[in-house]
């Protein structure tokens, strides 16, 4: 089995104040990022990958808290549809993430130099500042323009963020399982999962790092989320209604179903590798995306002066960012003029399909990104 080349775990710290969508200027801000491979000095062989909502840089290395493989090891590496041998890969963690790059886990300036974090005093960031970020630390790297940018779900939306508002800076550019704003359905379940966070009693109002950790609450959010990652083929396929360890039904409420032991697993292994404060500020963020809000409410206003050509993929059992959330991407930039392509692919996996082995998924992202 191939694995991915050498790579470089890297942090920056950017040399200038962040501005911010609130108004805000966050600063000093630190992106960490891995690197797989060398840039040309044109960028011309750099693919820069947007990660989702729980996930990080780590997109083909071993995650240095779990030690499992990259999130997305299947398909970034020597002879991979992402091919190391042939381009350079960039993955950043966002802003308001835990795993290196400025947070609510970072140490707030304003707090005597102690290395009190940010906690709740960290301020609110949108997806348009992630992206803002990231392309400052393309900015200190000496990287003007990217071969392509590549991302699934919030990565999706990054990768249309830096499209729209960078139009010059990525020749290509491919979204998977996801949208151009957020629908009031997945505003409301983030919502359930802020709100079981908060409900924690060791969350204590965001200021949790010198005691108990709120890991009850970030793991039912966890558990709420996941659900909507999958299908309900898929989930009736993996489990149905078999019970888990046990001959019979226990008439209490322990896990009884072996659905209900995978989502506390779920649960529980997420509150080790995350940060619930993180988890507030990144699903924030995504709530607030709305592509076309800066232009007027008219989305092919926002592709106006791209140069890049697109590929937009759906997956047929995809629930959270249905095909119709694609198309609508679609024929914006249609009436913009933009060249775009478009699959559904069909998938047992719902929203995960884009991490998971697809029948096809390989084949459209080989094509697209070579």
């Amino acid at each position: 089995m191939n694995t991915p080349q050498q790579s470089l775990s890297l942090t920056l710290t950017l040399p200038d104040p962040l501005p911010l969508d609130s108004g805000a200027q966050l600063s000093p801000v630190t992106i960490a990022y891995q690197q797989y491979g060398e840039p040309r000095d044109d960028g011309s062989n750099v693919v820069l990958i947007f990660h989702a909502l729980t996930g990080d840089q780590y997109v083909a290395s071993p995650h240095p808290a779990t030690g499992r493989p990259g999130w997305w090891d299947r398909m970034v590496g020597p002879g991979k549809p992402i091919d190391t041998d042939r381009f350079c890969v960039i993955c950043a963690n966002v802003i308001g993430g835990c795993m290196g790059s400025t947070g609510p886990t970072s140490a707030d300036p304003s707090a005597s130099g102690d290395g009190t974090p940010y906690g709740p005093n960290f301020p609110v960031v949108t997806i348009h500042d992630m992206v803002r970020g990231i392309a400052r630390l393309l900015d200190a790297l000496g990287i003007d323009r990217v071969h392509a940018v590549v991302g699934g779900s919030m990565g999706g939306m990054q990768a249309l963020a830096f499209a729209s508002d960078f139009p010059e800076r990525a020749e290509r550019v491919l979204v998977l399982a996801s949208a151009a704003r957020q629908s009031a359905q997945n505003i409301a379940f983030h919502e359930v999962g802020r709100q079981a966070i908060m409900a924690d009693a060791n969350w204590n109002g965001g200021d949790y790092h010198d005691g108990p950790q709120p890991d009850a609450g970030l793991a039912v959010a966890r558990m709420a989320a996941h659900i909507t990652y999958l299908s309900e083929a898929g989930l009736t396929e993996k489990f149905g209604r078999r019970l888990q360890d046990r001959d019979a039904k226990s008439f209490g409420f322990e896990a009884d179903f072996q659905v209900e032991s995978y989502l506390r697993y779920q649960g529980s292994g997420f509150t080790r590798r995350f940060d619930a404060n993180s988890y507030l500020y990144i699903t924030r963020a995504m709530d607030y995306f709305d592509l076309a809000e800066k232009h007027g409410g008219r989305l092919a206003d926002a592709f106006a002066h791209t140069t890049a050509r697109f590929c937009i993929v759906s997956f047929d059992t995809d629930w959270l960012y249905p095909t119709e959330e694609g198309r609508h991407i679609v024929r914006a930039l249609n009436a913009a003029g933009a060249p775009v392509s478009f699959v559904e692919l069909s998938s047992p996996y719902g929203h995960d399909g884009f991490l998971l082995d697809t029948p096809g998924l390989d084949e459209v992202v080989r094509g697209f990104v070579s």
